[in-house]
């Protein structure tokens, strides 16, 4: 059953980007755009509700910072959730990052409806992936994304639960968390008096322009007026004026910060053996990936110098098995491979194997600002979010931080 929800996935996936053709492939297109009209009007409807105060929403008396985007995967908000976290503990921030865990291993069926009957959803704690010392879950019971953040930020609060305010409100009592940031959190509308953090992926910033299911976008583009600040992911140094201006018109007061996803170095799953990227220069590699956007990996390592002779490419967020590994290694092999390399989000869901046929690394990844307007822009933010400890005034609003 998953081998064949995955395929419908990446086939559905290629139909809406248009790389299915023929009369099935535009039968369906279509659909998916009736379907789409009706979940535009759904997202319009919802965000009225919460505006207007229908729907309830919660101010939690701390700092908030939602990281996310308008469009579904590839971006890479977690590399730039990490260093929001960095910078803000640095300037001496109490951080917890809140996560609903996407395709974690979920409560059980009988639980979850144990818990609805009695009434107790509210008060079952969230998963503690980190407590700022110690990893406390893996990458399954707590999802890909949560997992690495608490990996890479030994210091960092992780929590996982669909609602956040729940546990934004469990940080706050039981880790003294003053900065709660939302991992994916631009559509989480029920906590107010945040800061909202949009990336934007310079090489497809709208996707095909479509709302789901026929498109991309989970919200339309002009939603983007929204953002407090705006990272344009994935630049080369190129011009972009053109995508400036389009975002100018959608958002007239956002800061824009330009970066890219550099590598940093390569690292042995088995032994956490260090590489410099420069081991790949001239290296016959077999590339796995399970993300959104795998061409966008593959096309890094060849940048680096790899010679990709095997590839294999999965549906994003992919949990791998030691047949699937296995058969990976053996085919790489097979094709002259001296290595595997994959992503540092897929490494922690690959099983781990004791003695595997060629050395598995991953690429280490993380988020490179262009240019000193960019790294004013954000330590300007830190400072505005972070004022000195003797300051007796209250964390500025988001709306104070757009008027400076």
């Amino acid at each position: 059953m998953k081998a064949f929800l995955e395929n419908f996935e990446r086939y559905a996936i290629d139909v809406i980007l248009g790389r299915r053709l023929g009369r099935g492939a535009a039968v369906l297109r279509g659909f998916l755009y009736l379907l789409s009209l009706l979940y535009g009007r759904i997202v319009v409807l919802r965000l009225w509700l919460y505006e207007k105060r229908v729907a309830r929403v919660h101010a939690l008396g701390c700092l908030v910072v939602s990281v996310g985007n308008l469009t579904v995967g590839g971006t890479g908000k977690t590399p730039i959730v990490e260093k929001l976290a960095r910078r803000l503990t640095l300037a001496g921030r109490k951080v917890a990052i809140l996560s609903r865990g996407y395709k974690s291993t979920p409560v059980p069926f009988s639980e979850r409806m144990r818990n609805r009957i009695w009434g107790r959803d509210h008060v079952t704690p969230p998963r503690i992936v980190s407590d700022g010392k110690r990893l406390l879950l893996d990458s399954a019971r707590s999802g890909d994304e949560p997992y690495m953040l608490a990996k890479n930020l030994g210091d960092v609060v992780v929590l996982v639960d669909r609602d956040r305010v729940k546990s934004g409100l469990y940080a706050m009592e039981h880790f003294g968390a003053d900065t709660l940031l939302l991992d994916d959190g631009f559509q989480y509308l029920p906590l107010k008096q945040r800061l909202d953090v949009i990336l934007v992926d310079r090489e497809t910033p709208f996707g095909n322009r479509h709302l789901l299911p026929r498109g991309m976008l989970r919200e339309p583009p002009h939603h983007l007026k929204r953002a407090d600040l705006v990272f344009i992911t994935k630049c080369d140094g190129s011009d972009i004026s053109e995508l400036r201006a389009e975002l100018r018109a959608l958002n007239r007061h956002a800061p824009f910060i330009e970066c890219r996803h550099a590598p940093r170095y390569l690292e042995n799953l088995q032994t956490g053996e260090r590489r410099p990227l420069d081991f790949l220069k001239g290296q016959r590699i077999g590339a796995l990936s399970g993300i959104a956007r795998p061409e966008s990996f593959e096309a890094g390592l060849k940048n680096l110098g790899a010679e990709i002779c095997y590839s294999r490419q999965f549906a994003d967020h992919h949990r791998f098995d030691e047949a699937e590994l296995a058969n990976m290694l053996q085919r790489s092999r097979a094709r002259t491979a001296r290595i595997v390399v994959t992503t540092e989000k897929d490494a922690v869901r690959l099983p781990r194997i004791e003695h595997p046929l060629l050395p598995i690394y991953f690429l280490r990844v993380e988020i490179e600002i262009f240019g000193s307007e960019g790294e004013a822009a954000l330590d300007a933010l830190v400072a505005r979010l972070c004022p000195p400890v003797e300051a007796s005034t209250p964390h500025p609003t988001p709306a104070a931080l757009s008027a400076t």
